[in-house]
């Protein structure tokens, strides 16, 4: 536990994220001798993608890690929310209502992603959320039992979510997939390389099979009537609505890269840059899984791996196989990307009254096309809200090109008193060991 005087920890590896790849990295760390602690906000380690209430309901893949990282050594701090990092090696974080500082010699960051969630008009009301949201929902007890939903966006996440849903007795409805049916036929056949993969999609659409499963469908708006939601969907040539308790909808995932962005890491196309050791720009940080764009549990183990025997001073064979491994990753991602890149015409459907920015209530109409992120912020207050712009900053990214607006403390919701007692105290990281 941190010191209750001063609230600093030292240590020679700081990992921000306990997912797959925060676990990966702790635990090949740890093995190799180092010194280890690991932040997340989350009450039990896991991540989005492991989740869990219960550690036996996780699959035995999630199970080992888990176990893996309970004997090695890492100290694990869940609900821990960092809000301030830098300079170099420095993390801030809020833990257990107060301050806490970690001062290291090497910071990975594995902060995973978000969705992205796009405006149409009605993607407010209640009943509307994120295809992530409503996978953790469930995973934390959400009975959906006889509930009238759907399942609309893109990419591989609806299938295990539709699945989830369906297993769980949601009354499903529909599963859209904004994608052209001939791109996710092309993706589809070039998983031969992988068959387990294709044998894992064919399983979870066998555990909906009876529903609807249209391709090049999204939605077009939602109104609330009478208690019930009214989803119109369209194909661009058509469109017809249908009623549902609860829509659940998102167009992907976007890396969460303001730690980096904060730190000074180079970003590219969203993506923090990084090297074959994993190594961004900045000296002794490190990321990994979702934030450097690679797509699924997997691809984050393997990230999380090389980034631990990175910091680890290790190499060699091991890191070999590890980095051919990763470029198999990266090659489907980047096939994955392809697939369900996003229709333009979701951009068609957004009105003047939609809003854009659901923090500070900003409709579409308030944004000039031509204004740069900055100059929406200060004419509107689009992205000062709650989120900071983890959910506008994306979709006006989308909507307008606009490239995101500089990283500012706290990059989470915290106290002023917490960001007091973290300004207040020296920086010693240097002095880390």
């Amino acid at each position: 536990m941190p010191d209750a005087g001063t609230a600093i920890m030292r240590a020679d590896v700081a990992v921000v994220g306990a997912g797959p790849a925060g676990i990966a990295a702790a635990v090949t760390a740890a093995g190799a001798g180092r010194t280890v602690v690991v932040l997340d906000a989350s009450p039990h380690p896991g991540g989005q993608v492991w989740r869990h209430r219960d550690r036996r309901s996780l699959p035995a893949v999630a199970r080992r890690w888990l176990n893996r990282l309970d004997r090695s050594g890492a100290q694990v701090l869940c609900g821990a929310q960092v809000v301030d990092a830098g300079p170099g090696t420095r993390i801030g974080a809020e833990y257990q209502g107060r301050a806490l500082t970690v001062e290291a010699q090497a910071v990975i960051l594995a902060t995973g992603a978000q969705e992205l969630l796009l405006p149409f008009p009605g993607w407010t009301h209640p009943g509307v959320v994120g295809v992530g949201g409503a996978q953790a929902l469930l995973k934390a007890g959400m009975d959906v039992r006889g509930k009238r939903m759907a399942v609309a966006g893109t990419g591989p996440l609806l299938l295990p979510v539709a699945a989830a849903l369906a297993r769980a007795g949601a009354d499903l409805r529909m599963v859209a997939e904004q994608a052209p049916a001939e791109e996710v036929r092309r993706f589809a056949a070039s998983l031969w390389r992988t068959p387990r993969r294709l044998l894992q999609a064919a399983a979870y659409r066998a555990s909906f099979l009876s529903v609807r499963y249209r391709w090049g469908t999204w939605v077009k708006r939602v109104a609330e009537l009478d208690g019930e939601l009214i989803v119109t969907y369209t194909t661009g040539r058509s469109s017809w609505a249908e009623p549902v308790d609860l829509l659940c909808t998102a167009s992907g995932l976007v890396p969460s890269t303001e730690l980096a962005r904060l730190i000074g890491c180079a970003v590219r196309a969203g993506q923090v840059v990084v090297d074959d050791r994993q190594e961004t720009s900045v000296a002794s940080v490190y990321a990994a899984g979702e934030p450097t764009g690679n797509t699924g549990m997997e691809a984050a183990l393997v990230e999380g791996s090389i980034a631990g025997l990175a910091v680890a001073g290790r190499g060699g064979g091991e890191a070999g196989k590890l980095l051919a491994e990763r470029d198999a990753h990266r090659r489907l991602a980047a096939r994955v990307a392809q697939a369900f890149r996003l229709h333009p015409e979701l951009r068609d459907r957004v009105e003047p009254d939609t809003i854009v920015c659901r923090c500070e209530d900003v409709p579409m109409s308030a944004i000039h096309p031509g204004w740069s992120a900055r100059q929406s912020k200060l004419a509107t207050r689009a992205g000062m809200g709650s989120c900071q712009g983890r959910t506008c900053g994306a979709a006006l990214e989308h909507l307008f090109g606009m490239t995101r607006d500089t990283v500012r403390i706290p990059v989470a919701p915290t106290s002023i008193g917490v960001l007091a007692d973290l300004a207040s105290q020296p920086d010693e990281s240097q002095g880390a060991s």
